[in-house]
Formats: structure tokens, C-alpha cells, sequence
């Protein structure tokens, strides 16, 4: 039976990426131990389309590096390895699970209600507005039919 080895997380000197599982739009956070207190890494999320980004270290006398970027809101979901090159050599992987909820601050929401145009329509918000301004439509409509046919029989208006 073959074993398949955990991730590293950043204090064995992987890459750990949070939240782990995101939405596109959320902005994600990545930190590694594997550069060491003073040296700082390129990170590479281009496989889910945020492109390159810089680590360094989290404070002063800090033995993590660390990075942040966005996840673009054309980001589709799956899995997907973000990447650092510490400048020092070592190179760590992280996974990233991109969903359409996330787990993040921002969760990807669907509109819902109209459309505030100005425009209206027949079962927009105000109704009696729509059926008294579609009351003024017929009436002139009737009147210039009624005036059109008196017209057309001699009749002076």
C-alpha cells in the first residue's frame, strides 16, 4: 500500500496558505519558515491567475516569511499549487482550493431584487405609477383614434 506524505505546513517548512479554501475575490495569505528569519521569497500564483507576489519577513526578528495576494474574481473553482522560491534557495508548495462560497469575509453572493434605472417595467416597485401611466397610454390612444375618425367622416372638430 503506498503512503501518501501530508503537506508540509509553514513550521515544517512548507507553504501554508489561509484561508485554505476561498472564493474568487477573497484576498489569501501564504507563510513559510523555509527562508528563514531574514530572507525573503517569490511567490508565484499564476496557476489561478493572481501572478507573482513577494514574501518577506512577518516582523523584525520573525522566522516565517510572509506574502498576500488576490484571487481574481474570474478565478473557477478547484485546486490550485501556489508556489515560493526562497532568494536563499529552497523552493515550498502550497495548495489552494478555490470554491464559489469560500470560506473567506467575502462570500460570493447572488444578486437579487430590480434594477434601479429609472426605467420601470410592469411589475416593477411601484405599481400604481405603471397602471396609471399605462391609463394615460389608452386614453390618448382612444382619444386620437375618436378624433382621427371624426375626421375622416366630414365632421369639423
Amino acid at each position: 500500500m503506498l503512503a501518501v506524505a501530508a503537506p508540509a505546513t509553514a513550521a515544517q517548512g512548507g507553504l501554508e496558505v489561509y484561508p485554505a479554501t476561498a472564493a474568487p475575490g477573497d484576498r489569501v495569505t501564504v507563510d513559510t519558515t523555509a527562508c528563514g528569519g531574514s530572507d525573503t521569497a517569490t511567490g508565484d500564483a499564476s496557476a489561478v491567475g493572481a501572478g507573482t507576489f513577494t514574501l518577506a519577513p512577518a516582523t523584525p526578528n520573525a522566522s516565517n516569511a510572509r506574502g498576500r495576494f488576490r484571487i481574481p474574481v474570474s478565478a473557477q473553482p478547484g485546486t490550485y499549487e501556489i508556489v515560493a522560491k526562497c532568494a536563499s534557495g529552497p523552493e515550498v508548495t502550497g495548495d489552494l482550493i478555490v470554491s464559489v462560497t469560500g470560506t473567506g469575509a467575502s462570500v460570493a453572493q447572488l444578486p437579487r431584487g430590480h434594477v434601479n434605472t429609472g426605467v420601470g417595467g410592469a411589475l416593477g416597485p411601484e405599481p400604481t405609477r405603471t397602471s396609471a401611466g399605462v391609463a394615460a397610454l389608452a386614453l390618448a390612444a382612444a382619444g386620437g383614434t375618436w378624433l382621427l375618425h371624426r375626421r375622416a367622416r366630414g365632421d369639423r372638430i
